[in-house]
């Protein structure tokens, strides 16, 4: 069923590690595919760190190069095992592809933007998840999803009014109201950080 694994698909209690799952969440408009690309072009000659894009049932666009797949074959991937976490939002199906457990293995750090709606479902599966919130100011949010003009997103007001509300259980907290250039680094000192770090407790 689309969109309908938001759960680990491998049950017992080993996770899979020892490499770092850096979950990003956060409102639209806060920000997360701006720090996402830019830590992307600024690591691409690193095999440490990397960077899977997503298989999203809508087209890509300026704000992400996902892979576009049709509702048919979403579901497909998802029944055989395709995807590692994939989700439903705002009419779309969303999946992170499963190829992501081999990297988590060989020590890599994978960085993926999801929707806090899957983040139980990952600490229960991954041996070292990293969640950064990324966020601003209401005002801001609702600026910001106006003037990239993109129909999926809805009404602007509606969807800040119903997103600020909901706070994610993130370890990390990026308020990106101000140069983007700090914001950025921030990130970077996340992402390009130790490769081992002390997991947040619960």
């Amino acid at each position: 069923m689309p969109g309908a694994q938001d759960r680990a698909p491998l049950d017992g209690p080993a996770r899979i590690g020892p490499g770092r799952l850096v979950l990003v969440v956060g409102p639209s408009g806060a920000g997360k595919d701006t720090l996402i690309d830019a830590a992307r072009r600024r690591l691409a000659g690193s095999d440490a760190v990397l960077f899977p894009s997503r298989v999203v049932t809508r087209p890509p666009s300026a704000a992400e190069a996902n892979a576009e797949v049709d509702a048919a074959t979403f579901a497909t991937l998802a029944r055989v095992g395709g995807f590692a976490l994939s989700w439903s939002a705002h009419g779309h199906d969303y999946g992170i592809p499963i190829a992501i457990d081999h990297l988590l293995t060989e020590g890599r750090t994978v960085v993926c933007n999801v929707s806090r709606s899957i983040l139980e479902a990952a600490r229960r599966r991954y041996e070292a998840v990293i969640v950064v919130e990324i966020t601003a100011p209401a005002a801001v949010l609702a600026a910001r999803i106006a003037a990239r003009g993109r129909s999926s997103d809805g009404d602007a007001t509606a969807r800040v009014a119903r997103l600020v509300e909901t706070v994610a259980p993130a370890d990390l907290t990026i308020l990106n109201d101000g140069p983007v250039e700090a914001a950025i680094q921030q990130f970077l000192a996340i992402v390009d950080g130790p490769a081992k770090p002390v997991r947040a407790t619960r």
